[in-house]
């Protein structure tokens, strides 16, 4: 072989793409039996378990075990769940409840359901320290505000799913709980000196060291009080050096899309590639929308770089020789059952009311719609499944008066989701309350705040079973038959 095939099989070692579709293109089998270490899925390529459990058989049959790859954290962010929302509660529900022993349960259970459909690595759990109520990236993606709490709940999900058959994938290393912008579209900054970051950030990350976490996955972050003012997925300082050579990390090291604004908006996802693997990263992870042209780019950016001399050969060596060795891991692993009803069972544990519930008659069932983000993309969330007639509204574009009148001689339950990110939201509610104080708050985000109210359910989460322990709750006729 060429010295110039070798090199573009190393570069190829250290991929893994996305694809347009349904069903695999030929770019992406042949970029697979021709090195590249997998391939990332998203909604775009799901519809339903037979479908993908079909496309990940001939994924696998395109190489040497490749590793196929998902964000599939349970709750909000969900790409098996896609249709009608996850079967498993997420970060926020497990912390809530903060029992290790059923954190593990869930994601022994989520990992094997993944296994069982052919994916090898599960780019979670997220063990991000949530400290910015506001953050808009993280928030119910995190177990908790508690460094503490974090760490072991952390540990007790990368067991799980390791357990169920998958690698696990800690992120967002360094930690972007304590920031109040979003990587996908700017570089978000955290205020944080080395002291706090060990103290605060950091603590989750050795915990599922400690665990034997296979990944771990950068953020796309910059932290100026330690003197970094660019991504951390590009710094040598923080991934070889304060991962890999403090912290102790043998395994993989991940970047987060390198379509992101916070990484590649100024210089190009190619350059960010180059720069992410001289950093210390292992496996590029393009995006969702980097194709066959681009990813041919991004290789060739890869190859000149070693030939200028920018980016050392050893170190691409290194990093093929990383996702070579977690490509091994994951054909060597069984699985152990998990126990498929613990997901509600979860996600009721979780459920808090404060104030009085008591029976509801007939209740008017109203949703605010609150924005999806990047991360999270479309999955249906609130009652309607269980209440019908229940109808999705806009803050902005209704008045209170009209849903007063609606609900006149009825039971009125208002449903939310992140209402301390949404000030009309927030004024909506507030002006209900007051002219019907036995309105019933529904908060299917993070209980941050809370109007004046007969009772306030909090759900730390919209997943399915998230919504379906509120429907519960709430006395739903229809939960029994369809759940």
């Amino acid at each position: 072989m060429s010295a110039d095939r070798s090199l573009e099989r190393l570069a190829n070692a250290t991929l893994l793409v996305p694809f347009e579709a349904e069903h695999a293109p030929r770019w992406t089998l042949d970029g697979l039996a021709d090195g590249i270490a997998g391939v990332c899925l998203f909604h775009n390529n799901i519809s339903g378990p037979e479908q993908v459990t079909e496309l990940n058989r001939r994924l696998s049959e395109a190489a040497d075990d490749p590793l196929i790859a998902l964000d599939e954290e349970g709750g909000d962010v969900t790409r098996i769940g896609q249709a009608a929302g996850s079967d498993y509660p997420g970060n926020a529900a497990l912390g809530a409840v903060d029992d290790p022993e059923l954190t593990r349960s869930v994601h022994r259970t989520l990992g094997a359901r993944l296994r069982a459909l052919g994916f090898t690595l599960d780019l979670a759990p997220s063990v991000d320290v949530n400290t910015v109520a506001d953050n808009p990236v993280i928030g119910t993606r995190s177990f908790g505000a508690d460094a503490e709490l974090v760490a072991r709940n952390a540990a007790a999900a990368v067991t799980g799913l390791q357990e169920g058959g998958v690698a696990a994938c800690a992120k967002h290393f360094p930690g972007h709980g304590a920031t109040h912008q979003d990587s996908h579209h700017e570089l978000p900054v955290v205020d944080a000196d080395t002291d706090l970051l060990h103290r605060r950030e950091l603590l989750p990350f050795r915990a599922a060291i400690q665990a034997g976490v296979r990944s771990v996955l950068t953020a796309h972050i910059q932290l100026p009080r330690l003197g970094q003012h660019g991504p951390a997925t590009l710094t040598p300082s923080l991934v070889n050096g304060l991962l890999r050579t403090e912290l102790g990390f043998d395994g993989m090291i991940i970047t987060d899309a390198l379509d992101m604004r916070g990484v590649s908006g100024d210089i190009g996802i190619p350059e960010a590639a180059v720069r992410a693997l001289s950093a210390g990263c292992d496996l590029l992870c393009l995006g969702r929308y980097v194709y066959a042209d681009q990813v041919a780019a991004i290789r060739a950016a890869i190859v000149e770089a070693v030939r200028e001399g920018r980016l050392p050969a050893e170190r691409l060596e290194d990093a093929a020789a990383r996702t070579a060795a977690a490509r091994a891991w994951t054909r060597s692993r069984g699985t152990v059952p998990g126990d498929e009803e613990i997901g509600l069972a979860a996600a009721r544990r979780a459920v808090r009311v404060e104030g009085e519930l008591g029976r509801l008659s007939d209740p008017v069932v109203i949703e605010v719609d609150a924005p999806a983000g990047m991360a999270v993309g479309e999955v249906p969330w609130g009652l309607a499944p269980w209440f019908s007639g229940t109808e999705r509204i806009d803050a902005s574009a209704v008045r209170a008066d009209e849903i007063l009148s609606r609900a006149t001689g009825r039971d009125l339950v208002v449903v939310v989701r992140d209402a301390h990110r949404y000030p009309r939201t927030r004024a909506l509610l507030t002006e209900l309350c007051a002219a019907r104080p036995d309105t019933v708050v529904v908060e299917m985000g993070l209980p941050v705040w809370r109007p004046q109210c007969r009772a306030h359910v909090s759900t730390y989460g919209a997943a399915r079973v998230n919504c379906l322990s509120a429907a519960e709750l709430l006395g739903s006729a229809t939960v029994a038959s369809i759940r």
